[in-house]
C-alpha cells in the first residue's frame, strides 16, 4: 500500500509541476497553429507537389515539410500516406512524407523544445528531414514505381492558395509561440516589478510548498480547471454557431498566456513583468485584430473546431502520460538507465530505437516520457534516437504500413528507419561532445 501511495504521489507531483510550468506558453499556441493548418490551409498546397510528374528536386522537399504544413501526428500520417501513394505519388517522396511527418509536427517540435531543449528540437527537425529524404531516395532506387491509373493521379493536379491575410495570421501565431518559448535576454529580462498588496497565510504558503508550487503555478492550474468546462460548452458546437461560452473560452485562453508569461519570486508576491509578457500582449492584440478584420465567421469556426479537436484528442493523453512519467521516474532504477543508455554508443542508440518500437506513446506523450529518462541519466543521443523512432516504428505503425505497401517494402523501410534513427542519435551525441 505504501508503494502505491508513493507512486501516486510521484505521478501527481509530476503532473502539478507540468501544469504549473511555463510549458503552456508553448502548448497553447501550438494547438492553435495545428488547428489553423488543419482548418484553414488547403491540403492541396502540399499534395500538388507530390505527383508522379513533379521533379524530384521539388517533390522531396515538399514531402519533407508536408508533415509540418498538415500538422499530422503518427496516427494521421498513415492514411494520408496511403492516399497519396495509391493515387500516384512517387514512392520516394511518399516515404519521405511518412518518415518526416510525425517528426516535424508543430506540436511535437514546440513541446520538445520547451520541455527538453531546443538542441533536441532543432536536431529532430534537421536530422528527420535529411534522413527522411535519404530513406525515400533509397526506397525509390530499390523498388520500381507501380503503374498508376491517370484518373487516380488527378488529385495532384488540384491547386490551391492562401490569401495574404491568412499568411499574416499564421505568422502572428508562430510569433506568439516564439515569444513564449525563446530564451533570450530581451524576453527574459524584467521590465517592471510589482509587489502585490496582500499577504498569504502561513497555512496557504505551507500548502504551496508541500505541493512544490508557486502562487502563479497554483493560479494556472485553477485557471486550466475552470477553462475545461467553459471550452466544452463553447467549442463543442462551434460549427453550428458562436455563443457567449465561445468568446469566454478565447478570453480565458488569452489570459492563461498572459498569466504564464511573467515570472514570480519564490516565497514572495513579487511579479516580474518581463519582455515576454509585453510581447505576448502586443502579439495577441495583433492576432485578435487580424482575425476579426479578415476572417469570415465560418473560417474562424473551422479554425476553432480543429483546434478543439486536437486538444480533445491529445491533451487528455498528455495528462495521463505526464502522470505515468512521474511514476516511471520514481520506480525506474537510475543505474539501469545509465548502464543501458547513459553513454553515446551505437548500442545505446539502438536501445533507444527499440524502446520506441515496443513502448509506443501518442503524439506529445513521448516527450514527458523522454524527459523522465533524461532525468534518470539517459544520454541525449539515445534520447533523440528514441524520439525519431517512436512515431515511426511502433508495432501498430509497422502492421498498418505492411498492409499498405506490402511486407517486403515495409521490411526494408523498417530496417532503414532503425539504422538511420540510430545513426542520427549517435551523430547528435558526437556533435554535443565536440561542442
Amino acid at each position: 500500500m505504501d508503494l502505491i501511495l508513493d507512486l501516486f504521489n510521484a505521478g501527481w507531483t509530476g503532473l502539478l509541476d507540468y501544469l504549473a510550468a511555463h510549458v503552456l506558453l508553448c502548448l497553447v499556441p501550438a494547438f492553435f497553429i495545428a488547428g489553423f493548418l488543419s482548418g484553414l490551409m488547403p491540403k492541396e498546397v502540399v499534395t500538388r507537389f507530390l505527383g508522379p510528374k513533379t521533379p524530384t528536386y521539388i517533390s522531396y522537399p515538399a514531402s519533407a515539410i508536408g508533415g509540418f504544413i498538415l500538422a499530422v501526428c503518427s496516427c494521421t500520417i498513415l492514411p494520408l500516406f496511403a492516399g497519396i501513394w495509391k493515387r500516384g505519388a512517387g514512392l520516394g517522396p511518399a516515404i519521405t512524407f511518412l518518415f518526416v511527418g510525425p517528426a516535424v509536427n508543430i506540436l511535437a517540435i514546440s513541446y520538445t523544445g520547451s520541455a527538453i531543449g531546443m538542441d533536441i528540437a532543432v536536431a529532430r527537425i534537421v536530422l528527420a528531414i535529411t534522413f527522411g529524404i535519404v530513406i525515400g531516395v533509397i526506397m525509390a532506387a530499390v523498388f520500381k514505381q507501380p503503374e498508376i491509373d491517370p484518373a487516380k493521379a488527378a488529385i495532384f493536379e488540384h491547386t490551391a492558395s492562401m490569401r495574404p491575410a491568412l499568411w499574416a495570421l499564421f505568422g502572428l501565431l508562430v510569433a506568439v509561440l516564439i515569444a513564449g518559448t525563446l530564451q533570450i535576454g530581451l524576453l527574459k529580462n524584467t521590465v517592471v516589478s510589482l509587489t502585490l498588496p496582500v499577504e498569504l497565510s502561513d497555512g496557504f504558503e505551507s500548502a504551496l510548498e508541500d505541493l512544490n508550487l508557486t502562487l502563479q503555478g497554483a493560479l494556472l492550474i485553477i485557471l486550466l480547471v475552470l477553462t475545461a468546462p467553459v471550452a466544452w460548452k463553447g467549442m463543442s458546437n462551434v460549427l453550428s454557431g458562436f455563443n457567449r461560452w465561445t468568446w469566454t473560452t478565447l478570453g480565458m485562453v488569452a489570459f492563461t498566456l498572459l498569466l504564464a508569461a511573467p515570472t514570480t519570486e519564490s516565497g514572495s508576491l513579487v511579479i516580474n513583468f518581463t519582455g515576454r509578457f509585453f510581447a505576448e500582449v502586443l502579439l495577441l492584440g495583433a492576432l485578435a485584430y487580424v482575425a476579426a478584420k479578415h476572417l469570415e465567421r465560418d473560417e474562424l469556426a473551422h479554425w476553432l473546431w480543429e483546434t478543439w479537436r486536437f486538444i480533445k484528442q491529445i491533451f487528455p493523453l498528455l495528462i495521463v502520460g505526464v502522470f505515468f512519467a512521474g511514476m516511471a521516474r520514481y520506480i525506474t532504477p537510475e543505474e539501469w538507465v545509465k548502464q543501458l543508455a547513459g553513454r553515446n554508443t551505437i548500442w545505446a542508440n539502438l536501445i533507444g530505437v527499440l524502446f520506441g518500437v515496443f513502448m509506443y506513446f501518442p503524439t506529445l506523450v513521448e516527450v514527458p516520457i523522454a524527459g523522465a529518462f533524461l532525468d534518470l541519466g539517459m544520454h541525449r543521443g539515445p534520447l533523440l534516437a528514441y524520439l525519431l523512432a517512436d512515431p515511426e516504428l511502433s508495432l501498430q505503425s509497422i502492421l498498418v504500413t505492411g498492409k499498405i505497401m506490402g511486407r517486403q517494402k515495409t521490411a526494408v523501410y523498417v530496417g532503414l528507419v532503425t539504422a538511420f534513427s540510430t545513426l542520427a542519435g549517435y551523430l547528435f551525441g558526437v556533435a554535443l561532445a565536440a561542442f
